[in-house]
């Protein structure tokens, strides 16, 4: 009987350790010192995490306060995570150093950029996007405390309507940077207008080419882990009602498709401008799916750690930031999006809510982006609380 038991517990050991290991973990950094090297282990956010609602067996911290206007983020190999924002001007990379789970200090890798949202890390190289320029910090993990920067390209409009950028790398080792419609809705020769290029970056002097068109702003995309296909989200234009149009998810699944605006919104919407300046509805393709009118779905990130359940794997989680003219707000909180092996979105779940009251109309807080580390736990930021969040899971 014994003998059983010791083979049961060996077994039940063995299967933790192998569950662990799936999960992946977080690892200390060591950083030297610098006068941009900031201590925030002891920073405070005014934050209201007892009112965030997640499913059971989740729970949410601060993982990085003292974080101005945290916009987009970006992971090392190592666990750096690199932000940038939209209404201040610097770029930070903050540092787990204990792996205890918490940042523990902040690196301001540039001051007075304009709009400096988008960060993609590739190579040991960080990749920053201002309105109209893509700088380059080369082997920005040994370079913390002394960073420099290149431009890469310099030719994007310098329009400030939607005119910040979120930027990631494809699975072409391509650049893809977003430019957005330069108004709420309009119609623009230039085709680099309302679209998603993509630049290569390892090429002195090679220009962008429009990967996708009839994309009005989009904060946030990701490539499916298994297909490799494009999907983003993209915010749909305003004065047209509390209801109309819905913001979207789209999926592209080749290069030179047209996703409608500013004829066509949210797939059958048509734009009572500029619609009968395009082609029929069918012409265009159609959101994967609708995600609420003026709820500013941003930043998005495919799942892939061993940490939460099993029903996360391979489904994007999509941070809305919320309305801002709505007259009763929609939006602030964060969402599971399940897509089957075909590609079809079959369902969307609600995550995490609770920066908003819908009964007093309060607002405390702005989710961004969303952003794995190494441990499987998700990364939040947002722009309002100053701060990055950490969503753990736990049986």
């Amino acid at each position: 009987m014994n003998s059983i038991k010791l083979l049961v517990l060996s077994l039940a050991l063995g299967f933790l350790t192998l569950n662990a290991s799936c999960q992946g973990k977080l690892s200390p950094v060591s950083t030297s010192s610098g006068s941009n090297k900031k201590d925030i282990r002891t920073a405070k956010a005014d934050v209201k995490l007892d009112q965030i609602k997640l499913p059971a067996g989740f729970k949410i911290s601060v993982w990085a306060a003292d974080v101005t206007n945290a916009r987009s983020m970006a992971i090392s190999e190592n666990g750096i995570v690199f932000v940038g924002n939209r209404q201040e001007k610097n770029v930070y990379a903050l540092v787990d150093e204990n792996a205890d789970g918490k940042a523990d200090y902040k690196f301001i890798l540039a001051e007075g950029l304009r709009m400096p949202n988008g960060v993609a890390y590739k190579n040991g190289d960080l990749y920053v996007a201002e309105v109209n320029r893509i700088l380059r910090f080369k082997d920005i993990k040994n370079n913390l405390t002394t960073p420099k920067y290149e431009v890469v390209y310099d030719g994007y409009p310098t329009d400030g309507h939607h005119g910040w950028k979120f930027i990631a790398f494809g699975p072409d080792g391509m650049l893809y940077v977003p430019v957005g419609a330069p108004c709420n809705i309009c119609e623009k020769e230039n085709p680099i207008y309302a679209s998603i290029t993509r630049l290569d970056v390892s090429k002195p002097g090679a220009k962008p080419e429009v990967y996708a068109h009839g994309v009005r702003n989009t904060v946030g995309f990701a490539w499916h882990p298994q297909s490799k296909e494009l999907w983003f989200t993209d915010n749909g234009r305003d004065m047209m009602g509390d209801d109309v149009p819905d913001c979207e998810l789209n999926r592209a699944t080749a290069k030179g498709q047209h996703f409608g605006y500013p004829y066509w919104h949210a797939g059958t919407v048509k734009d009572p401008e500029f619609g009968s300046k395009g082609k029929e509805a069918s012409a265009y393709v159609a959101p994967a799916a609708k995600m609420g009118a003026h709820t500013a779905p941003l930043g998005m990130r495919f799942y892939q750690g061993g940490m939460f359940p099993a029903n996360f794997k391979n489904n994007a989680i999509i941070a809305k930031h919320g309305s801002w003219n709505r007259s009763k707000k929609s939006g602030y909180e964060v969402v599971l999006a399940k897509i089957d092996a075909s590609g079809k979105v079959t369902g969307q779940e609600v995550f995490a809510s609770g920066w908003l009251n819908p009964a007093t109309q309060d607002v405390w807080g702005r989710p961004v982006d969303v952003q794995e580390l190494p441990d499987g736990s998700l990364l939040i930021s947002d722009d309002m609380a100053n701060c990055i969040y950490r969503v753990t899971y736990s049986k």
